[in-house]
């Protein structure tokens, strides 16, 4: 997942992103222009994370601390619609918004969780997780981290990812995973601070 600032317009600090597994054809990600994988692993017997802290989740999302509320979406509405079709283009230049029936799916899926941040009642970040069975068990990724221009600073990013890990959590999970380009220091320093490790491994892309 790499981290992209959104467009400027309050005196707020932004966190966008989306996973960058880098690359044409099949290639290796070098640890300069390309992302690291990091994980939040390490639950112990009580379902805890024994690596690192998080921010304390209160219920129906809202962080403490922080005027952000995190709620997975259920329906997709015009607001749903209207807020990727101002997200997304923070977060890619090369893809374009998702139709209502594309984040539908999202939504409709068991195995996928779309996760909305609101401060003020407006939504104003999302990220996707996804959570799958394995050979070796529940794995949960996070995706699309993107936050809007608007709410820089609110500690918006942080409330998404203690979210999705809170939620990877309770559904059985044992480690979460993500990837980061080197060069998002701020977001880097993020993970790291709720718990993530940095993986000593390679990222793989296949273009199709």
């Amino acid at each position: 997942m790499r981290l992209r600032p959104g467009k400027k317009t309050k005196n707020f600090t932004n966190q966008s992103g989306h996973s960058a597994f880098g690359g044409k054809d099949v290639s290796v990600a070098n640890e300069r222009s390309h992302p690291i994988i990091l994980r939040l692993c390490g639950f112990s017997a009580d379902n805890k994370p024994t690596v690192g802290t998080h921010a304390k989740a209160a219920p129906y999302g809202k962080v403490e601390g922080m005027p952000v509320t995190v709620e997975i979406a259920k329906v997709v509405d015009d607001e749903v619609v209207a807020a990727f079709n101002t997200l997304i283009p923070q977060l890619s230049s090369s893809n374009p918004p998702p139709t209502r029936e594309q984040l539908q799916k999202i939504v409709s899926s068991d195995a996928t969780f779309l996760l909305l941040a609101k401060l003020d009642g407006h939504i104003v970040g999302s990220l996707t997780l996804a959570l799958f069975q394995i050979p070796t068990g529940l794995r949960a990724w996070i995706e699309d981290v993107v936050v809007d221009g608007s709410a820089r600073g609110a500690g918006v990013g942080e409330a998404l990812n203690t979210f999705a890990i809170d939620e990877s959590r309770k559904r059985g999970a044992t480690t979460v995973d993500l990837t980061s380009r080197p060069s998002r220091e701020a977001a880097n320093r993020l993970y790291q601070r709720l718990g993530f490790v940095q993986r000593d491994t390679n990222v793989y892309r296949f273009t199709l």
